[in-house]
């Protein structure tokens, strides 16, 4: 009754309830936890991907039950221990795989919840989700390794490291991001594994490299963790899944275009060995910090920009993602400011600072980008945690969009509709005189 709409209120609590596996004595949990039907009317009135879980994954009512559920959240270190911990009690990979899934949805669950229930922000969520998946990418990679290495062999020479690309390297992800990773490995010399099958170095990292990719997307009894994009990694969709350190270096250095090295400004270690993931970093940083023809990167982030806007000119409404002026043209342009400076930072807000120095941004300017960046974060943030997908008004129950509305402080949909319109000609005029425009062949 206490619901925007309460009639949609009470479809969506049915919706939740006709989920439910037989046996759940919902009603009796309602009676002796009185502020579990509060918590549970407003997610499924609110946010229907969360509905769903709850619906399928009825015993994450012990841990909302059990008191620490609402516990601030514990950071990086503490997660990568209790994953590590609780792996570690099983003997079996796929019980393992199993586990890691189970184990990663509840914690997904209580970033979403958290962040319905605004005891975190939008900012707060971001990173919390970055943690979760760093986490989980440290954890999972020694019992791949392991398991891998029963058929052929412990890793040739030193090991490899997986870089976090995009949104993970910038820690900052949404309820519905996959994960851009690149493996680096180091053989040292070692031309092959000592095992009962062994394999060529290059071979060996590149099959480890996809059972890795496997353990964290392949669906499992338990379902998958996270799709994951390698596109990123040197020569794209042709190169190799896994990297040699010497030929990343070389081919960084040499051969790589402007767009890989404006990836390389959000790239960061995440898991696998930290002496190879040291090494890679140092020729992330030498990179980086190499002289560089302003006019030729200008240019050629004036013709990236043409072709993401003629194959992703956005849809409108509240898909701020793609077009002209939206957040990945802004991204674009926090990452050339990156690279002009030199600059080792990989989150959002470092990266624009550089881009304010890199083009000597005035302060009108600068607090613009600054004000679409924290706009547009705040409305993807909130609408993918309601719905995976880009997203239309139409879309949203009367309680989701106030959700929506009072993460992007305004008060209507159609407020937002235009503020986020203002922001993108705002933010495309000002890279437009930056960097300018190019248009395609």
């Amino acid at each position: 009754a206490n619901a925007a709409q309460p009639e949609e209120a009470l479809a969506n609590f049915d919706a939740f309830l006709s989920g439910l596996p037989a046996g759940v004595q919902l009603f009796s949990l309602f009676e002796a936890n009185p502020q579990l039907l509060d918590l549970v009317v407003e997610i499924t009135d609110v946010a229907p991907d969360l509905r769903h879980y709850l619906a399928q994954n009825a015993a994450v009512f012990d841990a909302v039950i059990g008191g620490d559920f609402f516990a601030p959240w514990p950071g990086l270190d503490h997660l990568v221990g209790v994953f590590e911990t609780e792996l570690g009690k099983l003997d079996d990979y796929e019980a393992q795989l199993d586990l890691a899934r189970v184990m990663a949805r509840e914690w997904h669950f209580r970033i979403g919840v958290h962040f319905l229930r605004e005891i975190t922000n939008a900012e707060q969520a971001g990173r919390a989700y970055a943690d979760l998946a760093e986490a989980i990418t440290t954890a999972l990679w020694p019992f791949v390794v392991a398991e891998f290495s029963k058929k052929h062999g412990p890793p040739p020479g030193r090991g490899a490291a997986v870089l976090g690309m995009g949104s993970l390297g910038a820690r900052q992800l949404n309820a519905a991001s996959d994960l851009d990773l690149i493996v680096i490995y180091d053989g040292a010399g070692e031309e092959f594994s000592e095992g009962r099958r062994p394999l060529a170095t290059r071979a060996y990292y590149a099959r480890l490299t996809q059972a890795f990719v496997t353990a964290l997307s392949a669906p499992t009894a338990e379902g998958r963790l996270y799709e994951v994009d390698m596109r990123l990694r040197p020569s794209g969709r042709q190169g190799p899944v896994a990297t040699s350190l010497s030929a990343f270096e070389s081919y960084q250095k040499d051969e790589a275009w402007t767009w890989e090295h404006l990836a390389l400004t959000r790239a960061r270690v995440v898991a696998g060995d930290l002496s190879v993931g040291a090494d890679t970093d140092a020729v992330r940083e030498a990179v980086l910090k190499q002289r560089r023809d302003r006019e030729k990167v200008l240019g050629d982030v004036a013709e990236m920009r043409a072709r993401l806007g003629s194959a992703k000119p956005g849809e409108g409404g509240f898909d701020i993602k793609s077009g002209p002026g939206r957040r990945q043209d802004l991204e674009l342009f926090a990452q050339t400011g990156a690279l002009l400076m030199g600059d080792r930072g990989q989150t959002l807000d470092q990266q624009l600072k550089a881009a304010a120095a890199a083009f000597e941004l005035d302060s009108e300017s600068n607090s613009a980008l600054q004000q679409a960046s924290y706009l547009y974060w705040h409305v993807q943030a909130a609408s993918r945690l309601l719905v995976k997908s880009e997203v239309e008004e139409a879309e949203f129950g009367a309680a989701s969009l106030a959700f929506l509305l009072r993460q992007s402080g305004l008060s209507s949909a159609q407020e937002l509709e235009m503020a986020l319109s203002d922001a993108e000609r705002e933010v495309a005029a000002i890279i437009d005189k930056y960097i300018g425009t190019a248009s395609e062949d």
